[in-house]
């Protein structure tokens, strides 16, 4: 007899279909967040290809409400919302992306290894995360950004920094568990290598809690970046940054409310985004 399994064979041959869907779309509301992202993704995109040059003014047009020329209205210095919010989008974008990976990867493979090796390995990896630990993360973002005010690098580097300390912590709690369990021992016996137990035992387990702290980090370097901008250590003029709009139009909020509002909006967003691409399957 035919049971479902014969009957679908196309899921089966495409794992990267079977693991999106089981990650990104298992739970409502991370297809909502991930849903609100692609939007996000594709408002960048819009105001690159129709915003113009966010650098160019018209001072005499400041303060334009929204308009069929100006979708979202021109700002004090008479320059497009439109491609500032949509430059200020791709730059929290990119960060967020370049943290996640780097400080994951990063994480994640010391973690692992002083997890499954221990001994001085476990010993002076704890010691430099106990430093690190000691300082607030926005405080050592602030002071390492402080260094270079208005550098991407900079910022991205003293994220990163703060970031990967968490993925350290998951992964070599859980491998520390995982290397002692009975699976993992057979397996050593039975002669598979290192590789073959982190794919097959260790990763499995991994997957699903990295996901969700990259999820939740993607969210905290949007907000670092912004916060950087609030006290004009981050990214400087003229480029456009969510933080920084912020600050510039706040002084317009009574005469202009929908431009404040504009950055406001967008920055929740795409927090709410990542947060719910966080939540676990029910």
């Amino acid at each position: 007899m035919l049971n479902s399994q014969s009957l679908s064979p196309a899921k089966a041959q495409n794992p990267i279909v079977t693991f999106l869907a089981s990650t990104l779309f298992a739970h409502r509301s991370r297809a909502l967040g991930t849903g609100l992202l692609l939007c996000l993704v594709t408002l960048s995109l819009v105001g690159w290809w129709l915003g113009g040059d966010p650098a160019n003014q018209d001072l005499a047009s400041a303060l334009m409400p929204p308009s069929a020329e100006h979708w979202l209205g021109l700002d004090h210095y008479g320059r497009s919302m439109l491609a500032r919010v949509s430059e200020a989008l791709r730059l929290s974008l990119s960060l967020a992306l370049l943290c996640v990976i780097s400080s994951s990867v990063f994480g994640c493979l010391l973690g692992v290894l002083a997890g499954w090796y221990g001994r001085w390995v476990d010993s002076v990896m704890s010691v430099i995360v106990n430093i690190l630990l000691a300082l607030p993360g926005l405080v050592f973002v602030l002071l390492f950004a402080a260094m270079l005010p208005g550098s991407f690098a900079t910022i991205y580097i003293a994220i990163s920094l703060v970031q990967w300390v968490e993925y350290f912590r998951v992964s070599r709690s859980l491998t520390q568990s995982l290397v002692a369990s009975p699976e993992i021992q057979n397996a050593q016996l039975l002669g598979f290598g290192r590789g073959y137990i982190f794919i097959h035992h260790i990763w499995p387990t991994l997957r699903a809690p990295m996901l969700t702290m990259a999820a939740f980090g993607a969210a905290n370097a949007v907000l670092y970046m912004a916060s950087l901008g609030f006290v004009y250590v981050g990214i400087q003029p003229p480029d456009s940054e969510l933080g920084q709009m912020i600050v510039e139009l706040f002084p317009y909020y009574s005469e202009a409310p929908w431009l404040l509002a504009q950055p406001l909006v967008v920055l929740a967003l795409m927090v709410l985004a990542f947060h719910l691409m966080a939540g676990e399957k029910r």
